[in-house]
């Protein structure tokens, strides 16, 4: 998710303006902002199409429900005139536009604001991208706003095309419960692929721990925090939908929101497992490493205690003294070397039946 930076540099954008002033706050992920239009009743459906320019003569429908999706949020003009024409708060237009905000959900003149995002995450890289997912609710609407097309409605689309589907026979409040559901789902693809790459980094902790282990478990770790961070505030979301204190949702509906929340607090309850298992693998790469240095400063120790005896005797025969034993022995030399290694090899086995000689699987 390194997007923050560039987030805080474009806020700057925003200093000294009024509130409701429209100004996109972002990345620009589509290069040509479009919609999709699907009207429906529980015996009819249609779809279209729709360019930036199309787009703009959109209005909630006479009859049935209109589910309108906007791709590319950097045309304030294009947010500005759906949003008019919808009865969309201008502060609710400025969030739409500011793709850094976190989850939340308001309600402002009759129609309910809600903001989620959505996760992809890059095995390869490691890094998980985030998109934002603003969601209006309204009395025969619901409009849905995103970065770029993603598909991850589409399965919304294949159930809404099934004639007789409890989504067709449902209103509005439905579908947005749809959308919501459809969104936390896609989380957990996130967190099996974390959880998958975490068990890679594990094994390769065990087998043979490099920096570039200790890099990528640091990585992940600071991507499921920033995950988490991104996640957390959606429970108060659906808990607050789930009170239905303004009457948007049907109570068949706020039944199945209450499926949305216990998912999400199973996310975050498995997101929190991962990051104590990655900061117990840090803590095992550090262990692991103290433990490598040692049994390297061991064996400089011991090669260091081996020749010790060696340079003791090779001192006190080259002393400076006319008479010392062995000194005009013409054996002495051979003597000598005989003791030297005599002692090395004892010292020796004493370090072998040690276990100091030999070098255990530390990973």
């Amino acid at each position: 998710m390194a997007r923050q930076k560039t987030h805080k540099k474009l806020r700057s954008k925003k200093t000294g303006l009024p509130p409701g002033a429209l100004v996109h706050v972002g990345e620009i992920k589509t290069a040509q902002p479009h919609a999709s239009i699907l009207d429906y009743t529980t015996e009819n459906i249609s779809e279209r199409s729709l360019t930036a320019e199309e787009a703009l003569t959109l209005t909630p429908p006479m009859q049935g429900i209109r589910w309108v999706n906007v791709y590319g949020l950097h045309d304030p003009m294009l947010i500005s005139r759906i949003g008019a024409n919808f009865g969309l708060h201008a502060l609710v237009l400025e969030d739409i536009l500011n793709t850094d905000q976190r989850p939340k959900v308001d309600s402002i003149e009759q129609n309910l604001f809600i903001v989620t995002r959505l996760f992809q995450y890059d095995s390869p890289n490691m890094d998980i991208t985030s998109d934002q997912v603003s969601i209006v609710l309204g009395r025969n609407f619901v409009l849905t706003f995103q970065e770029r097309q993603l598909g991850a409605f589409n399965p919304i689309r294949e159930r809404l095309r099934t004639q007789g589907s409890h989504l067709r026979q449902s209103g509005p409040d439905y579908l947005t419960y749809s959308l919501l559901d459809m969104i936390v789902d896609r989380y957990f693809i996130v967190l099996e692929q974390l959880g998958d790459d975490c068990e890679v980094l594990e094994e390769a902790l065990i087998r043979k721990p490099t920096n570039t282990t200790l890099n990528s478990i640091h990585r992940l770790k600071r991507e499921s925090m920033e995950l988490r961070r991104n996640v957390w505030p959606l429970r108060d979301v659906v808990n607050h939908l789930i009170r239905n204190e303004q009457g948007f949702f049907e109570a068949n509906t706020v039944l199945y929101l209450r499926d949305v929340y216990d998912h999400t607090m199973h996310f975050i309850e498995s997101l929190d497992t991962i990051r104590d298992m990655l900061s117990g693998m840090m803590d095992i790469y550090l262990s692991s490493v103290s433990n490598r240095v040692n049994l390297e400063l061991r064996a400089l120790t011991v090669v260091a205690m081996l020749f010790m005896p060696a340079t003791l005797i090779a001192g006190i025969f080259g002393m400076n003294f006319e008479f010392i034993p062995w000194f005009h022995n013409p054996n002495g030399f051979w003597f000598a070397l005989g003791i030297m290694g005599g002692i090395a090899l004892i010292m020796g086995l004493i370090f072998w039946r040690r276990q100091w000689l030999t070098r255990p699987d530390v990973g």
